[in-house]
């Protein structure tokens, strides 16, 4: 997410808190299956197109086809079909089959899911937007009651929700058990670890792990393999935790006079930007975890914080394939599973002053046709200011996947949204293809985790 904020809604009161985190309304239920999140070590997690063997082996990318195949960079020595680690030559027959079989169980699984599963699956929430608490800290009756009427696909954890490793953990786990028995799907739990002024875990005082610090700081070094070993050391400790996707790296370039993505960025060009981006995708996936590049197709130059106002750029879409979209093609070309766009306005691509998050000239046609990215499209929180006020709760999600988004962040209202993407389908708005088109992309990454 764009902003540097750990938490923009009020924070609660004692009294608050001790009603939403110690009550018997959400006591955890005793498991009646298997813990566990679904993405240990020892499992084969395949991500974004990428196999990886926990413990850093990759095995194959591009198995389940999530990487695109368009995307122009590519690093030294690199050819069509590949993105560094195994190589993708001389398995055809096998990786075949192996992709065949992928689809049909992903088929297999969407069929499955109602119509209403499956809208819901496009929704990642905050727990407390889910469950009406005030702050959550741990998943039992009251999460499993309000999943069983939303079955969202992911949530999003902020530093009010982590006060320890154990009740991270269990928080965590019972959070993901919800969703097996309710769907048969993990769910995706992401938090904002990027390092530095955006660091959830790291450097938290009931969390035994430091703060890796900012990636700028990172990209002062000028050696993309450092990039790699931070991502990859804050893999190895959210994977333990429990969380399976985190909201890094940043892919922005900070080109313009504000100063908002200063520290979160890697730099101030595409040639330091692009490779550092690339590296800290493959520290990701080797360490086990999905991970996001954001915020397409690059909010470092504009001016202002898309978390209170609009912002634009007046790059034409030609200026912006000589830089900013650039180290989104790496971080694509590396299996990059999921890629997060923000609200940036681009009138000189689009022609209006629609965010990109809800524009279809950049989420489908730049990013979905031109970059060839099949893997998840999500968008920024579309609670921030810079979409407010642009359409009612009720039709806000819509907008975003008319545009082309398959995982709506942070909605406001989440029941109106999530209402209001069935009624457009019901009403022929949208079709219910075009919500099995995203929820297959969901399902292709969530049956990954399960291994």
């Amino acid at each position: 997410m764009a902003s540097n904020s750990k938490d923009s809604r009020p924070k609660p009161t004692r009294a608050a808190h001790a009603r939403h985190t110690g009550t018997r309304s959400d006591v955890p239920r005793k498991r009646t299956s298997a813990p566990g999140s679904g993405v240990s070590r020892r499992a084969v997690v395949a991500l974004g197109g990428a196999v990886v063997v926990a413990g850093g082996v990759a095995v194959a990318r591009g198995v389940l086809g999530a990487s695109g195949g368009k995307g122009r960079a590519r690093s030294a020595g690199e050819k069509d079909g590949g993105s560094g680690g195994s190589s993708a030559s001389g398995d055809g027959g096998s990786k075949a089959a192996a992709s065949a079989t992928g689809k049909k169980a992903v088929a297999k699984k969407v069929a499955s899911l109602t119509l209403e599963q499956k809208v819901a699956q496009m929704f990642f929430p905050r727990p407390e937007a889910l469950t009406g608490m005030g702050q959550v800290t741990a998943a039992g009756d009251t999460t499993r009651k309000a999943f069983a009427k939303i079955p969202v696909g992911g949530m999003c954890y902020f530093a009010q929700n982590l006060q320890s490793e154990s009740q991270a953990r269990q928080m965590l786990s019972d959070s993901n058990q919800i969703s097996l028995d309710e769907v048969g799907l993990p769910l995706l739990m992401s938090v904002d670890e990027e390092g530095g002024t955006v660091s959830r875990v790291g450097g938290n005082k009931g969390f035994s792990v430091a703060n890796v610090g900012n990636m700028r700081d990172v990209g002062d070094m000028g050696d993309a393999r450092h990039a790699y070993d931070v991502c990859k050391k804050i893999a190895d400790y959210l994977v333990p935790l429990g969380f399976n996707l985190d909201f890094a790296p940043d892919a922005d370039i900070v080109n313009g006079r504000s100063q908002t993505m200063a520290k979160r960025s890697f730099g101030t060009t595409a040639d330091v930007v692009a490779p550092m981006v690339e590296s800290a995708v493959k520290g990701f996936l080797d360490g086990s975890i999905m991970c996001c590049a954001k915020h397409f197709p690059g909010i470092g130059g504009a001016q202002g914080d898309s978390e209170t106002e609009a912002i634009t750029t007046d790059k034409t879409l030609d200026q912006l394939r000589q830089e900013e979209l650039v180290p989104f093609e790496r971080a694509i070309a590396a299996g990059v599973p999921m890629v997060m766009v923000g609200h940036i306005s681009c009138p000189k691509v689009t022609g209006d002053s629609a965010p990109a998050s809800l524009s279809r000239a950049i989420v489908t046609d730049v990013l979905r046709n031109e970059l060839g990215f099949d893997g998840i499209i999500i968008t920024d929180s579309l609670g921030m200011g810079a979409v407010a006020g642009l359409h009612s709760a009720k039709d806000l999600g819509v907008a975003a996947i008319q545009a082309g988004a398959d995982m709506l962040l942070m909605t406001p209202e989440l029941e109106a949204s999530y209402q209001g993407v069935l009624d457009a389908v019901k009403a022929g708005t949208i079709t219910e293809e075009r919500i099995d088109q995203s929820v297959t992309r969901i399902v292709r990454a969530k049956l990954a985790l399960q291994g």
